[in-house]
């Protein structure tokens, strides 16, 4: 049963189209990835799929609900987690948590009982009290999740979840992603460049070139349709570049920025 259906999902600035006549499905509790060379419209994507960008044309819905006619209601059943820092460092964890809380109406009874396990599953239970200030990148990370699940939303959006992460931290945060959808039989759709990360973690993926849809299907299968051994083989077949995780001044600066703060 699909839980998010987008139908020629399009986004024009201007006379560039960043996400042209986008068709796809993901299944409810599936890991689905989108996948892409900077610029391929995975984070436009991503943006109009959460509600903060319009549509030019097309539409979608997730569990139901559309994306333009019922966004109130679409932001009450997905999480959302950015690139960009969205845990305050000048509070605790559990304060973040406590705001977050309120901010998706969680009743007042059961607030505490909420954060409590959100810390637990997330391994934060300990540093609770302490400054996000003080966290590591990881930990920030992981503090980043919490929030964005503390409602237990139906969808998760992940932009680049990973990013900035060191391979230790990278791996704990991929056995967060497996028990948030154990544990809340959520489906997570994530963006990454990291080739081995969506091999891993994903049941299907989605490979965008210039806007477009080029590819579609589970890793297994996408590499035994090309001929090839690794997914990141497959990304160079359909997208037709190797893998840039950051190709302009732009993206040099913005992984630069995120890699300080998770660091």
């Amino acid at each position: 049963m699909s839980i998010v259906e987008t139908r020629s999902l399009t986004k024009r600035f201007g006379k560039f189209v960043a996400v042209d006549d986008l068709s796809l499905t993901v299944e409810k509790g599936e890991v689905f990835g989108l996948l892409g060379p900077n610029g391929a419209g995975k984070t436009t994507t991503i943006k109009m799929l959460v509600t903060l960008l319009p549509p030019s044309s097309g539409s979608a819905e997730i569990a139901g609900y559309h994306i333009e006619k019922d966004a109130k209601r679409i932001r009450e059943v997905i999480g959302y987690i950015p690139q960009m820092l969205s845990a305050e460092g000048s509070l605790t964890g559990y304060e973040n948590l406590l705001i977050f809380s309120k901010l998706y109406g969680i009743p007042r009874n059961e607030r505490k009982e909420r954060i409590r396990r959100s810390l637990s599953l997330m391994g934060l239970s300990e540093a609770a009290d302490r400054l996000v200030r003080t966290y590591s990148g990881g930990m920030i990370r992981r503090l980043e999740i919490a929030q964005a699940a503390l409602h237990r939303p139906a969808v998760m959006f992940m932009d680049e979840p990973t990013v900035g992460l060191d391979p230790v931290a990278r791996r704990a945060v991929w056995g967060l992603i497996d028990e948030l959808r154990s544990e809340y039989d959520a489906t997570i759709i994530l963006t990454t460049h990291i080739m081995e990360e969506a091999e891993i973690l994903c049941d299907r993926v989605a490979i965008m070139h210039n806007g477009k849809l080029a590819a579609i299907g589970s890793p297994g299968d996408l590499m035994r349709d090309v001929g090839v051994s690794s997914l990141d083989e497959v990304f160079i077949h359909y997208a037709g570049e190797t893998i840039e995780v950051a190709g302009s001044f732009k993206d040099v600066q913005r992984e630069r920025k995120t890699a300080r703060r998770l660091g």
